[in-house]
């Protein structure tokens, strides 16, 4: 199966999210209004250059057109094989994998741009991309600056950015262009962002990230700081809060993906779909790896072709998620019961609790008629007896219409 890349803060644009007003998977944009406190389709629909470049919305605003994509493809069954986001992406990717749940990333993500906000207001600093030079190159012109300026985005092979104040990074740029380097491009950010400049915004984020329930991933996402695949829930926090201040492995990280695409059992096109606006990081990818194939999706015109290139079928094939008997599904004795619409899962006090599996591999008893949950208020109730083996769906976490949410052994 392909991988799944989300791309990060300055791939923002107005009105990026106009082309999914009528679909379905905008109601992941009414979610995270709620969660957020904040209009976040005013952001998607309505806001300028300006205000989209102001970080605490250009976060949220990208992040969440990433999830709206993403709900689309998974609304057509696709999942894939690994995933990665650059940057802020890392978050929309987290989600993707069910290692946060939706309302918890959603909260990390407005404390971290509120956060990153105010550590560029009290450490100004920009941003700027170097081509035609090598990573190596860019570091010994920031060393050469002798000032607050850093190595901040390894992106593809002669594409990096640097990051500092602005006349120490602008410095560094001159003589990154004296050392052979062919242009210098300033980012459409409000800070110096993956730099030690960033150092004030670490303990609100952190403050945030306790709180936060982390989940084992259901596939890997290779994570920005060290390039390296990462499954156990554990590993996470510590991840996200160091990548505030480290450089991000882009390169590294594509080339770690196409490596793990070709030890997949997926014997299809090894395709990285990038999920939200624009399509820089397709770029990258195929600067990087001239011969790997790219798709980048940002409207649902865009889902056709993903169909396509991986099934040949129509996506309304693949669509049937919301099909069924009773909001269950059947085989045999077990029985997933699925999500009856698109919402949060809850578990109010009144559901059955969640069971494990005793040793002699029995559940707990459920009856007909017994709450199993809510989705975004819809009541889910077993449409039969037996044993309640686990639920596979997370309290907070996001479902689409169809998605299992237990597992039951009916008499």
């Amino acid at each position: 199966m392909p991988a799944f890349i989300f791309p990060g803060q300055g791939s923002q644009r107005p009105g990026m999210g106009r082309p999914w007003r009528d679909h379905p998977s905008w109601d992941v944009v009414e979610d995270a209004s709620g969660v957020a406190g904040r209009d976040v389709g005013h952001l998607l629909l309505d806001a300028g250059p300006q205000e989209l470049t102001e970080t605490r919305n250009a976060q949220l605003a990208t992040f969440v057109m990433g999830l709206v994509v993403l709900d689309a493809i998974e609304r057509l069954g696709i999942e894939p094989t690994a995933c990665a986001g650059h940057s802020v992406g890392e978050y929309t990717a987290l989600v993707a994998a069910g290692g946060v749940g939706f309302e918890d990333a959603v909260r990390l993500v407005c404390e971290r741009g509120e956060a990153m906000q105010e550590a560029a207001e009290e450490n100004p600093g920009i941003m700027l991309a170097l081509t035609g030079t090598d990573d190596e190159t860019a570091r010994i012109a920031c060393r050469r600056a002798d000032g607050d300026v850093w190595l901040a985005n390894t992106n593809a092979p002669g594409e990096c950015v640097i990051a500092g104040r602005p006349a120490e990074a602008e410095r560094a740029a001159a003589l990154a262009l004296e050392m052979g380097a062919d242009g210098v491009h300033p980012l459409a950010v409000s800070g110096a962002f993956h730099t030690p400049l960033m150092a004030p915004a670490q303990p609100r984020l952190r403050k945030a990230l306790e709180v936060t329930t982390f989940f084992p991933l259901a596939f890997p996402v290779v994570a920005n700081v060290d390039a390296l695949p990462h499954e156990e829930a554990g590993d996470w926090a510590s991840l996200l809060s160091a990548q505030l201040r480290s450089p991000v492995r882009w390169r590294q990280t594509v080339v770690y993906l196409a490596a793990m695409m070709r030890t997949s059992e997926w014997d299809g096109d090894q395709l990285f779909c990038e999920l939200g606006p624009g399509g820089p990081l397709s770029a990258l990818v195929r600067a990087t790896l001239p011969r790997a194939a790219t798709l980048a999706i940002a409207e649902p015109d865009d889902l056709d072709t993903l169909v396509a290139r991986l099934t040949g079928e129509v996506p309304e094939q693949l669509a049937s998620a919301g099909d069924g008997h009773q909001g269950e599904r059947l085989y045999v004795s077990e029985r997933l019961v699925i999500s009856p619409c698109a919402g949060i899962f809850e578990l109010p006090p009144d559901a059955v609790p969640p069971a494990l599996p005793g040793s002699a591999g029995t559940g707990s008893p459920v009856s007909t008629g017994d709450l199993l949950g809510t989705v975004s208020g819809a009541e889910v109730r077993s449409p039969f007896s037996g044993e309640l083996m686990g639920l596979l769906a997370h309290p907070g976490e996001r479902l689409r219409t169809g998605q299992p949410i237990a597992w039951l052994r009916s008499y």
